[in-house]
């Protein structure tokens, strides 16, 4: 496994996605197959096209942060800051596990909204 490559490839995956073009972020990264974990998106490629275009659609002034990305083996983790309409903000975590050729085959992720107020300092990053 390429762990640079790989994380690489994800960032660049899910900010084509995220951005606008869902189909030509499958087209590059995504291998044969592609099963999804997150309860709100069908699994498989055309499920994930679907809801990242009707996301760009519903909101087109979103924006992505990539705060960090992490690689171990097969796996790649990137912790994001997401700012939605309205400032309406989250924290997110997502995983995607490569297949043996570099492409992208299985996706993970945890998404918690920033609160306005903290009763501690720190950042959720």
């Amino acid at each position: 496994m390429n762990l640079a490559a790989n994380k690489e490839n994800a960032i660049t995956f899910y900010k084509t996605a995220y951005l606008g073009n869902p189909r030509e972020a499958v087209e590059k990264y995504v291998g044969e197959e592609y099963i999804q974990h997150n309860p709100d998106v069908a699994d498989g490629l055309e499920g994930f096209i679907s809801y990242f275009e009707r996301m760009q659609l519903e909101y087109p002034q979103k924006s992505i942060e990539f705060v960090r990305c992490i690689s171990e083996g097969d796996l790649v983790a990137l912790h994001t800051h997401q700012i939605w309409p309205d400032d309406d903000q989250y924290v997110t975590m997502d995983f995607f596990r490569f297949d043996a050729r570099g492409k992208i085959c299985e996706h993970w992720d945890s998404i918690q909204q920033i609160p306005q107020t903290s009763k501690n300092p720190n950042t959720m990053y």
